[in-house]
């Protein structure tokens, strides 16, 4: 995600998206891809789920004081509506995702 004015229109959109900041390095980050792919299928097309590699993109870190990789962040018009460092399970995120959902698509 190299382009900072495509992630800021993909945060700013209407649809919800849960943004993955990672490293390649972090082995955490690595448990948490396959997790990602599953709740990325369980959502569908209700949350689009991207990934930001802070190494390759420290303005992004910085901007959203991202201090420790892995972090979610679940925005939606631009706004940060839930935010979670660590591997959570894909049942932890889906519930906190769609415990927003109903607020966000209304």
């Amino acid at each position: 995600m190299a382009n900072s004015s495509k992630f800021r229109d993909l945060i700013n959109g209407k649809q919800p998206v849960l943004v993955d900041f990672y490293a390649t390095w972090c082995g955490p980050c690595q448990a948490l891809q396959p997790i990602l792919q599953e709740v990325s299928l369980a959502l569908k097309e209700k949350v689009k789920v991207i990934k930001v590699d802070v190494d390759k993109n420290q303005l992004a870190a910085k901007t959203f004081q991202v201090k420790g990789v892995p972090t979610l962040i679940l925005f939606h018009k631009g706004n940060q509506v839930w935010r979670q460092s660590g591997v959570l399970s894909a049942q932890q995120i889906l519930n906190a995702i769609n415990s927003h959902l109903p607020t966000l698509v209304s």
